[in-house]
């Protein structure tokens, strides 16, 4: 039997290496997918090899994360639940995809994770799975109750690695959880599961990673320039960018000026209420520039469509339905929305606000002789609006003369005085 474990290195994947490998009488390789969490990726198969790996793959996917990934859902103005960047959500059906890519090559039967069976990534994963390679096994520790009952808690875990010579850096008192990519960073669980807990108080400081706190950001707003084309960002300031290298940008400049965070309260898929606290620094800069161009540019009744669908679709990340059919028709009408969907757009960051001061466009839908209020000659003509308000009042006419006024139409509470 050979298993592919998903593995971080931190506690829980640390013990799975070799619980599996023990329980299931296994082969374990392991796998690491960098989507950007910079040094937690550092000495992980020599650690991975010492727990009990017989091999290790360490799958570079920045690049294609943030083209693949980031950016087709960026085109969207995608938010769950009108807050949520999506930024674990988006990465694990990328994760997902590599980890069926090392099972077929190292002809394994298995697939393992150690999310929680709690949490949304579970579902993430194993949706995932299912639809990339239904014919391997799925082995999910968390939902064993041999393994709940081995370990009911960290300190068992931490007791356990102790007597396996497992090293890892933990505690048996950890103040929150962390997931890191090129998009975010998200908090969650320990002290913040209290939703009046306040985790920007100064004893609290440290556990943010790429923002600064707005109070302490620079005094004196930055302008910048983000170019679109085709509703992609393809330059900063005039230099020409990958999606990775713009996302890096990004994240570098609005975490100085202390912008992209966000404490929620969402909706998990399996039915519970979850806190939440994310850093999305370049996501934030990212997704409000690409609505300022699509203000400029996109037809008013196709951006209403499209945005009637954005909370679907953002829903299917959020669950795991990425590689569903459903998802993969909206991105192509959304993508097909995109196509003029170009120009350039000037911001002002300052204190944890973006602040659009400008935009541009060769495909701009803006006439400013029409929409000047100086008497211009144009294509507009103000009689024109008398038909138009008389046919778009016919049926409240008619409802008025059939059927009457409503007495709730005139209720009021102001005194009417007559002078």
């Amino acid at each position: 039997m050979k298993v592919v474990l998903a593995y971080s290195g931190g506690l829980d994947t640390s013990v799975l290496v070799r619980w599996i490998k023990d329980y299931f009488n296994a082969e374990v390789i392991t796998f690491a997918a960098d989507v950007g969490q910079e040094e937690e990726l550092e000495g992980l198969a020599e650690k991975a090899k010492a727990t009990g790996a017989s091999a290790h793959y360490t799958v570079d996917l920045k690049d294609e994360f943030a083209k693949d990934f980031i950016f087709p859902m960026m085109r969207a103005n995608a938010l769950y639940e009108s807050q949520y960047f999506l930024g674990t959500s988006i990465a694990r059906p990328l994760i997902a995809k590599a980890h069926v890519e090392i099972a077929r090559a190292e002809n394994a039967t298995h697939l393992a994770h150690g999310a929680t069976g709690k949490g949304n990534d579970q579902c993430r994963f194993e949706i995932s799975y299912a639809a990339l390679a239904p014919d391997l096994q799925v082995i999910s520790p968390w939902r064993m109750p041999e393994f709940r009952k081995a370990f009911p808690g960290r300190s068992e875990m931490i007791e356990y690695c102790k007597s396996h010579g497992i090293n890892v850096q933990a505690s048996a008192k950890k103040p929150y959880s962390m997931v890191r990519n090129m998009l975010h960073i998200s908090y969650e669980a320990g002290i913040l599961e209290d939703p009046w807990f306040d985790p920007t108080v100064e004893s609290n400081k440290d556990m943010f990673k790429l923002t600064a706190d707005p109070v302490d950001a620079p005094n004196e707003p930055e302008y910048i320039e983000l170019e679109f084309a085709n509703g992609d960002c393809v330059a900063i300031d005039g230099k020409k960018m990958t999606p990775a290298e713009v996302m890096r940008r990004l994240n570098k400049l609005a975490g100085k000026h202390g912008i992209g965070r966000v404490d929620l309260v969402e909706n998990r898929f399996v039915g519970m209420k979850s806190r939440g606290v994310y850093e999305t620094p370049g996501g934030t800069i990212l997704m409000f520039a690409h609505r300022q161009i699509e203000t400029l540019t996109m037809d008013r009744d196709l951006m209403h469509l499209r945005d009637s669908l954005v909370p679907k679709y953002a829903e299917l990340i959020y669950n795991g339905f990425w590689f569903a059919p459903e998802r993969e028709a909206l991105q192509a009408f959304i993508d097909k929305s995109q196509e003029n969907v170009s120009g350039v757009v000037r911001l002002k960051l300052y204190k944890g606000n973006t602040i659009c001061v400008g935009r541009k466009s060769d495909k701009s839908l803006y006439d400013e002789n029409i929409a000047s209020m100086e008497g211009v000659r144009c294509d507009y003509n103000p009689d024109d609006a008398s038909g138009f308000i008389h046919l778009n009042s016919l049926r409240l006419r008619q409802r008025a003369l059939k059927q009457g006024v409503s007495k709730e139409a005139f209720a009021t509470k102001n005194k009417l005085i007559r002078q």
